[in-house]
Order: structure tokens, then C-alpha cells, then sequence
């Protein structure tokens, strides 16, 4: 049974704003378009930021000292850690532990405690050619919550870090449908939902369904916009998720889908404690163009009621 909604905020105090390297187009460790991760702390604090995930490993310092000097000079701090991760692949189990081993232990030795977990994308993300088929076998699905779960209790045991999995454009974990059963198949103490609004928007799914139906499994969210007009390209032109960010798909707010006042004010009734973590797919894109996006987001978002002064508890 629903609940009933509770009092408005004006400042929604479970949840804490960060950014993440991917609103400043990074989406390699290296890559020529991509501005040195020097310029993204610097602009990441001047736009009034202090939290932050740390990206795709090799970007940003893998020294957990070096990282560390580089944060504290900014008065920067960290809230999670990014890696990509095939569960539904058990021959690539063992490469795949070993890169998320090397997240885990940066993302812990920063202070943090949450590892997102990008499944990979069945179409190149340059080329936008299939490496894959989009539809999981039986047999795959039946392997992919215990995987998850397998990998998920390592994190806590050895790490103290979370395991929350992040549906992606052009992943097996995209539709609405796929992202309940992914939940349904797996147990949520160790494995729960990194909720990210545009993606779940650009798979045709409910975001605000999702937080109220599944809202005791969101450990940790991603906030962006999808330009509705360029959606309905993407159906109508089956266009990769590359192309459609070339084509602007990702936009700012209060441009696109979901409205993130709506987002921030369901997330405000749940009992926890979030990072809420803005990403405005934009690779590839001129160096000037993230900052102001940066600022005017943040400013936006604090209209919404989410700041980012605090530090949320870990309670899931």
C-alpha cells in the first residue's frame, strides 16, 4: 500500500549533491577529447561542489595519496567509485573482480562507500556497432543476481564498500522491466539499485514508480535529463546511446525528462540517506562548455531543496 506523502522541504536533508566526472565529458581514462582531470577538480570546486565520484579508473590518480592531496587542496571529498562489470559473462568473472578489486580499493582508501556498477553496453560506444546481442539468454539472467550478489558481499566483507548497479542506455540492465527483475533475482544486502533518472527515462521507464515501489533498494543516485525529442529519434532510427549524446539527448535542467524537482521530492520521503550524484552525459564536447552547465545545475538543483553540505550515513 502506498503511503501518503509527507510534508514538503524546503531543503531535502537525506539527500547530499555531488558531481561526477562525466558532466565534464569523461568517459575514458584516457582520451584526446577529454580535459585533464587538473581542470575538472579545479572547475568541479569553483562550481560549487564538494562531492564527487570518482570516474573511470585511471582518470583521476589511482595513488590513494596523490588522489588525496589533489581532493584536499580543493576541499574536495569523495562519494563513490565507478567500474564497468559483466555479470552475466562467468568466463570474465576473474578480469572483471580484478579491475573492480582496483575500485573497490581507491574508492575505500578515499573515505568512501559505494562502488556503482556499470553493466557493459552491447553497442561499441564510438561506432555504435552491436558486440553483443541486447537480449539476455535464460541461462544468463539465471546467473545474474547471484553474480551480483557474489560480488556484492565480497565488497562488504573485504572492502566496507557497497555494491549498487547503475542501469545504463544499450545495457542488458536498461528497461524498467529488466531493472525489477535485477532487483527481484537479488538479495539487497548486498546487492541494491545506484538509480539513475535519465538512463531509467531513456530505457522508457518510471522513475518516481521505481523510488516508490522499489525505494528501500535505491542505495545511491545518479540525477540527469533526457530530451524527449531526441528519444523518440532513438526509436525511430534505432540510434546508438553514443550517437544519441552527439545529438544532445542529455540536457540540463529544468530541460527533459523526469523533472528533477519531482525526483528530489520522492527521494526527500524515503528513510535513508543519499548521494545524489549529477551526470550529464556530454563526451564528446568542447572543453568551455561543462562549467556553466556545472553551475546552473547546482543552482537549480539547490531550488529543488538538494544541497550538498552534508554527509549521508551509511545505512544501506
Amino acid at each position: 500500500m502506498a503511503t501518503a506523502p509527507g510534508p514538503l522541504r524546503t531543503i531535502a536533508g537525506n539527500l547530499c549533491l555531488g558531481s561526477a566526472p562525466d558532466s565534464w565529458g569523461i568517459w575514458f581514462p584516457e582520451d584526446e577529447q577529454q580535459v585533464p582531470y587538473t581542470r575538472f577538480l579545479d572547475e568541479l570546486a569553483t562550481a560549487g561542489y564538494q562531492w564527487l565520484e570518482l570516474g573511470p579508473y585511471g582518470y583521476l590518480p589511482t595513488d590513494p595519496q596523490r588522489l588525496k592531496e589533489e581532493l584536499d587542496a580543493r576541499g574536495l571529498q569523495v562519494s563513490g567509485g565507478t567500474a564497468f562489470g559483466a555479470l552475466h559473462r562467468p568466463e570474465a568473472w576473474d578480469e572483471m573482480l580484478a579491475h573492480v578489486r582496483q575500485v573497490a580499493a581507491l574508492t575505500s582508501a578515499a573515505g568512501a562507500h559505494h562502488l556503482v556498477l556499470i553493466p557493459p553496453m552491447y553497442r561499441d560506444e564510438k561506432t555504435g556497432a552491436f558486440t553483443e546481442s541486447p537480449e539476455l539468454t535464460t541461462d544468463q539472467w539465471a546467473g545474474f543476481g547471484r553474480s551480483a550478489d557474489r560480488l556484492g558481499k565480497l565488497l562488504l566483507d573485504e572492502y566496507d564498500v557497497r555494491l549498487v548497479l547503475h542501469p545504463h542506455a544499450d545495457s542488458h540492465i536498461q528497461t524498467q522491466p529488466e531493472i525489477e527483475r535485477l532487483l527481484n533475482e537479488s538479495d539487497s544486502r548486498y546487492t541494491n539499485l545506484c538509480l539513475d533518472t535519465g538512463h531509467v527515462a531513456y530505457g522508457g521507464g518510471d522513475n518516481l514508480d521505481l523510488i516508490r515501489r522499489f525505494g528501500e533498494r535505491v542505495g545511491y543516485v545518479h540525477i540527469k535529463q533526457m530530451d524527449p525529442a531526441v528519444l523518440t529519434q532513438v526509436a525511430a532510427e534505432d540510434l546508438s546511446f553514443g550517437e544519441a549524446v552527439k545529438r544532445g539527448v542529455c540536457v540540463s535542467p529544468p530541460a527533459g525528462v523526469p523533472n528533477p524537482a519531482d525526483v528530489v521530492a520522492e527521494l526527500a520521503r524515503l528513510d535513508a540517506e543519499l548521494f545524489v550524484i549529477v551526470e550529464q552525459d556530454l563526451y564528446p564536447c568542447a572543453p568551455e562548455v561543462p562549467f556553466p552547465i556545472a553551475v546552473s545545475t547546482r543552482e537549480h538543483l539547490a531550488g529543488c531543496g538538494l544541497t550538498g553540505t552534508r554527509r549521508p550515513h551509511l545505512d544501506r
